[in-house]
């Protein structure tokens, strides 16, 4: 992960390089959408003590898939941004058949 990226659409082709295993990817896309579950849970019922999950659920997830299934280490801890828009846009690529789930 030496490469230094100038723009999110440099950084989405190494992202996705990174994230090659069926599995893992599937960690990613239950984190993100427990993510989801868990933000619009505390919205709706103004449970704003939910909003401690999120990074649990968001990391957690993806974390098992890298360590136990890809066998790298997670781009975030080099990227943490251009990773955390990656995650949503790797979402909507498996949510809308662009990406194998």
């Amino acid at each position: 992960m030496s490469a230094e990226f100038r723009s999110f659409s440099e950084f989405y082709p190494f992202y996705l390089s990174q994230h090659s295993d069926r599995t893992c990817r599937r960690l990613h896309f239950a984190g993100t959408l427990m993510l989801g579950v868990v933000a619009v849970s505390a919205a709706l019922t103004g449970s704003w003590n939910l909003l401690w999950l999120l990074p649990v659920v968001g990391y957690g997830f993806a974390w098992v898939g890298h360590f136990f299934f890809e066998h790298n280490k997670p781009a975030t801890f080099k990227y943490p941004l251009y990773s955390l828009i990656g995650d949503f846009v790797m979402f909507r690529d498996m949510l809308t058949g662009r990406i194998r789930l």
